[in-house]
């Protein structure tokens, strides 16, 4: 009778070595870096013990560097944000050269809204002033007061004539009659010798002095036409002067 054979199973185990050379050396390094360690503060607790001052020195000496690196990355990054500010700037520069003028409109700078009738008598006669020397008029004068004989603005325009002016800070109400233009006729032309009169006001002139205005050839300013040429819409008063001259007002004063 054959016996079959045993069917033996075979079972692998997993061994678990112990290597004691590892183990060993592990246990030097550690040692060596404890023992490193404490020769650190032994030596760190003496220096302190016999010389204080140099461990005060050394303290301060790191602060002061730590603090160092940490303003020069801050003032590198604001030179960065400030690189690149200026860099924008001249870009913006750049474009602006290279875009074409655009011409700009007599009196546009000054178009601003002066509220006539807030100002004094005199500050009415500087605003006349300014409004001359911003047409390019030279020598221009504040010359109203007593005895002024009817000129309170003189001035020379840009072609070179004398500009003799006349301000009447008048309400709504009161118009500029033809007493007050002949009164001015009879003195702008002869004693002030002027190429151009011009009388301004903040109201309007009566149909009277208008015609003896014609007739002498001085220029007639009524608040309508000071808006204009304060906004740069309008003429300026010597672009409108007629060329008469004292003897129209001579001829004007004789017939009245």
């Amino acid at each position: 009778m054959t016996v079959p054979p045993q069917c033996t199973r075979l079972i692998k185990r997993r061994r678990y070595g112990f290597d004691l050379r590892s183990t060993t050396l592990f246990f030097v390094f550690l040692a060596v870096v404890l023992i490193v360690l404490g020769l650190a503060a032994r030596v760190a607790a003496d220096t302190v013990e016999r010389r204080p001052a140099w461990v005060f020195v050394l303290v301060v000496t790191g602060v002061a560097g730590w603090l160092g690196l940490r303003r020069r990355i801050r003032v590198t990054g604001v030179a960065r944000r400030a690189a690149a500010a200026l860099d924008e700037a001249a870009r913006e520069a750049a474009e602006e050269l290279e875009a074409p003028p655009v011409p700009r409109r007599r009196g546009a700078a000054a178009e601003v809204v002066v509220d006539y009738d807030a100002l004094t008598p005199e500050e009415f006669e500087e605003a006349i002033a300014a409004l001359c020397e911003r047409e390019g008029c030279s020598g221009v004068e504040v010359v109203g007061g007593a005895g002024d004989l009817g000129a309170d603005v003189v001035a020379a325009t840009p072609d070179g004539r004398r500009v003799v002016i006349q301000c009447k800070q008048y309400g709504e109400t009161h118009r500029v009659g033809s007493q007050d233009l002949q009164r001015f006729g009879g003195t702008c032309f002869t004693v002030h010798e002027a190429d151009v009169a011009v009388l301004v006001s903040t109201s309007d002139f009566t149909a009277p002095a208008l015609e003896y205005a014609e007739q002498c050839g001085i220029v007639c300013v009524d608040r309508e036409t000071l808006e204009a040429w304060t906004d740069g819409t309008g003429p300026r008063p010597w672009d409108a002067a007629p060329d008469l001259g004292a003897a129209g007002c001579e001829t004007a004063g004789a017939g009245s």
